[in-house]
């Protein structure tokens, strides 16, 4: 019977959805959370190893030899040392996917709060500010029109598709900082340069994954070439931006606003310098968190096992 632990399960499922369809698989253990110190003790014995965003280092790969498989319950996978775990024998999945249209909708969300301040504006009524209006309205801040504004989507995968489709309707000109062709992009969608984006964009929306070599590359010197007015929106890794450059941009009116489901730190330390910087939207991290997506996650979990189980593993990450 397949040992199988689950090191960090309650932000996928906290109570609301079962268990059953990976207790089918084989003796299934889960933990609610996992500290680092308590990973090699409780992944002793298994042979499948599911974490969310509990970290995988090569020491970790050293000490656990019965390991022979780690789902990973997103679609990031930077938490996993994926090359240690080859040198190792151990294949890694994750559940690309699962959560697209959730992200893009949290993305549509987040511009649409700066393009309209929705939630400022219940928050003031519900202190009694329209109650002492002298006209039958009042505006704190203009409204923006997003028709005809130019949105520049960073990375093109499953995600960053979905927020152009999202994004449609609004009458947004599309681009895609991308490595793919041009003809692989939809028609409405054209391929533009990371400087160019953040030049002459609007809106950006960060959809790439982290890796070694993106890390904060927005940083001082993009920002400083950017768009005065822009719109940064990340629902993607906390890190991929400098996240002091992005709060003195803001502090000192060189950006528009930052929207950011999610940070360097998770949870932030209180002195993170976005926390207190004018214009800053920050959500924590619940971007992939439906109900409906935690649920996909759960039968991608199940597929992948069940696959690997059969000698036809999907959804491998490689080094």
């Amino acid at each position: 019977m397949n040992h199988i632990v689950f090191l960090d399960g309650y932000t996928i499922n906290p109570g609301d959805l079962t268990w059953q369809t990976l207790e089918a698989l084989g003796h299934f253990t889960v933990y609610d959370r996992t500290a680092p110190e308590e990973v090699l003790q409780r992944a002793s014995e298994a042979e499948i190893l599911i974490v969310n965003k509990t970290r995988l280092q090569r020491q970790h790969f050293e000490a656990l030899p019965a390991l022979r498989l780690v789902c990973v319950a997103a679609t990031g996978y930077d938490g996993v040392d994926v090359q240690a775990a080859a040198d190792h024998g151990v294949t890694v999945c994750n559940c690309a996917g699962y959560s697209s249209r959730a992200v893009a909708q949290l993305v549509a969300s987040l511009l649409l709060e700066v393009a309209d301040a929705v939630g400022t504006y219940v928050q003031r009524n519900s202190e009694g500010m329209w109650c002492d209006s002298p006209d039958f309205c009042y505006t704190l801040t203009p409204r923006m029109e997003l028709v005809g504004k130019r949105m520049a989507i960073v990375g093109f995968g499953n995600i960053g598709r979905a927020v152009a489709n999202v994004m449609r309707p609004f009458g947004l000109q599309l681009f895609a900082v991308t490595s793919k062709h041009a003809d692989q992009l939809p028609v409405d969608v054209s391929p533009i340069g990371l400087e160019e984006a953040f030049a002459t964009c609007d809106v950006v929306s960060l959809n790439c994954p982290l890796t070694a070599s993106n890390r904060a590359f927005v940083n001082a010197a993009l920002l400083a070439k950017a768009n005065p007015r822009l719109i940064l929106i990340n629902t993607a890794r906390g890190a991929l931006v400098d996240e002091q450059a992005v709060a003195d941009a803001l502090h000192t009116d060189r950006m528009l606003a930052y929207c950011a489901d999610v940070l360097t730190q998770e949870p932030p330390l209180p002195t993170c310098p976005l926390l207190s910087a004018p214009r800053a939207y920050i959500t924590p991290h619940i971007g992939w968190a439906t109900p409906e997506a935690r649920s996909r996650i759960l039968a991608i979990l199940e597929a992948n096992i069940r696959g690997f189980i059969a000698g036809t593993p999907q959804n491998v990450v490689r080094p």
